[in-house]
């Protein structure tokens, strides 16, 4: 599957048809948004360096028939080629003795195509896609050495994919600082520039006028991913009558499936209490926040420091706790606070963000200082990463 090449847009002249040969880019980054995002953020930062010998870095994305690439890359206007999927069971089953076969071919057929690409660079953001990439790029190409590989790390504890890729790679970066990779430097999430470069205080006023709120309250965000988190649903609606009663308005993403979380409408002149299924538009629900209630997802944590809004983290209670340490750096540098989430109730919220979020210069501290934590230009400094490791390989060819 193929899509045309990415318009860099109106202000960025096209690459040159001659001259120099444009730095092929190959991201692997398929599966989940959370791949996916930060490779297609890498993407535009890419596209954007038109002064780069050659012109703007060329790039294809490799993906599976499966995973949500098949729509997301195509729509942002990149190439996407497919490779096979490699799915590793988490548990011994019967399974687990096709997936040696299964490597090998997906190797094989990435190799093949690394080469048939002319790739200088492999960049793998984890999971069943970057697996594949990895292992097909230390034989592929036209030279000796291969391609060579960055590997970019998006949560506090990586996968399999990436910690066999960081012992494979020229440069290792990671989102959070004490993560457990070799050769790791500290780089930070690659956002898309409707949050990185968000002026949240310019855009106030057109955010709450945009979901119906009050210009000048107090605002409480509560969401739970694309899918929404029952327990944060059961506690915020739980306590809307005491957030509202204290002068709080609340804009709470419930999730497309959750229709039986409501809110009877609040008395006419008091703090509104705005349900909706999804955020379209998550750069204006930002901006009409004051603190956000949500779940620490490693996208989440980057995007929320990035912007310099405050806020409630409740770890998902199931997996590795990687959430719990997503968050970690953003709470311990005062941006937020951390609440289990078999801790998070109505009373919890009565008792804690109420007073919390009817004082102003509580909140506004809590702001600096998630904004101190946050690393809004992440995406440049990958790609600063991405073309001298591509230049280095150019010149050993």
């Amino acid at each position: 599957m193929t899509s045309p090449q990415h318009d860099p847009g109106e202000n960025a002249p096209a690459v040159p048809s001659s001259g120099p040969t444009p730095v092929h880019v190959v991201l692997a980054g398929g599966g989940t948004g959370g791949h996916i995002e930060p490779m297609l953020a890498l993407a535009d930062a890419l596209t954007r360096r038109t002064g780069a010998a050659g012109g703007a870095p060329r790039v294809t994305c490799l993906g599976t028939a499966r995973g949500m690439e098949t729509r997301l890359v195509p729509a942002r206007g990149y190439d996407l080629r497919l490779i096979p999927p490699v799915p590793l069971p988490r548990k011994p089953t019967p399974d687990l003795l096709r997936v040696p076969g299964r490597v090998r071919r997906a190797v094989a057929e990435t190799r093949a195509l690394l080469t048939e690409l002319d790739a200088d660079v492999v960049v793998g953001f984890g999971g069943y896609v970057a697996l594949p990439a990895y292992l097909a790029a230390r034989r592929a190409g036209r030279r000796r050495a291969g391609v060579p590989i960055v590997v970019h790390e998006q949560n506090a504890l990586p996968g399999l994919a990436n910690r066999v890729g960081a012992r494979l790679a020229a440069r290792v970066a990671v989102t959070v600082p004490s993560t457990p990779l070799h050769g790791a430097e500290h780089v930070g999430m690659p956002l898309r520039t409707a949050i990185s470069g968000l002026d949240r205080a310019a855009r106030r006023a057109e955010a709450r006028a945009e979901f119906g709120l009050d210009p000048d309250r107090p605002t409480l965000l509560v969401f739970g991913g694309s899918q929404g988190a029952a327990s944060l649903n059961r506690a915020a609606v739980g306590a809307a009558d005491a957030l509202t009663a204290a002068g709080v308005q609340v804009l709470h993403a419930r999730g497309p499936k959750n229709t039986d979380v409501s809110v009877p409408a609040r008395p006419a002149g008091g703090a509104p209490y705005v349900v909706v299924d999804y955020l379209e538009r998550m750069d204006l629900a930002y901006a009409a926040a004051d603190l956000a209630l949500c779940r620490s997802g490693a996208v989440t944590v980057a995007e929320l420091s990035a912007v310099g809004l405050p806020a409630v983290f409740v770890p998902l209670p199931i997996g590795n706790g990687e959430q719990r340490l997503n968050a970690l750096p953003v709470v311990e540098a005062g941006g937020g606070l951390l609440v289990a989430d078999a801790d998070l109730s109505p009373a919890w919220i009565r008792s804690e963000l109420v007073p919390l979020l009817t004082d102003p210069a509580a909140l506004s501290a809590l702001a600096a200082s998630a904004a101190a934590a946050g690393t809004p230009d992440a995406d440049e400094r990958l790609a600063d990463i991405v073309l001298q490791v591509a230049a280095e390989g150019v010149r050993k060819r």
